[in-house]
């Protein structure tokens, strides 16, 4: 069966079939909401709290998720499968359709005038 996806954060719904991961159809339906991180469960990323709606997940790592916040409806976008419509609140960073990505550590900035006034010259 396909059940709808809402993301809070956005405002953004997909369709996901329940033999499909939330995160792989949200790729698929190329919305944003949610960040993607490895896809396999080991990083995080794809933390989400779910706010309505029946799912259940895969095994997911107790480094990443605690067996409280699981019990809070915290659980792995990578590893949730949904039951019937549900939705979800993104709780990492989430781009937004339309954000401009920031550089995090350096700039490519092409429109500053070179240092030296003499070309470069190849020997």
């Amino acid at each position: 069966m396909i059940h709808r996806v809402s993301i809070e954060n956005t405002a953004e719904s997909f369709a996901c079939a329940e033999d499909v991961h939330v995160l792989a159809a949200m790729e698929q339906a190329r919305c944003h909401g949610i960040p993607v991180g490895c896809r396999n469960g080991g990083c995080g990323a794809c933390k989400v709290r779910v706010a309505a709606g029946n799912f259940h997940t895969k095994k997911m790592n107790r480094a990443v998720i605690s067996a409280a916040e699981e019990a809070d409806g915290c659980v792995l976008a990578c590893k949730l499968y949904p039951q019937g419509d549900i939705t979800v609140k993104a709780l990492g960073r989430v781009w937004g359709p339309g954000t401009v990505r920031k550089s995090a550590s350096f700039s490519l900035d092409f429109t500053r005038p070179a240092l030296s006034s003499q070309p470069d010259k190849e020997t």
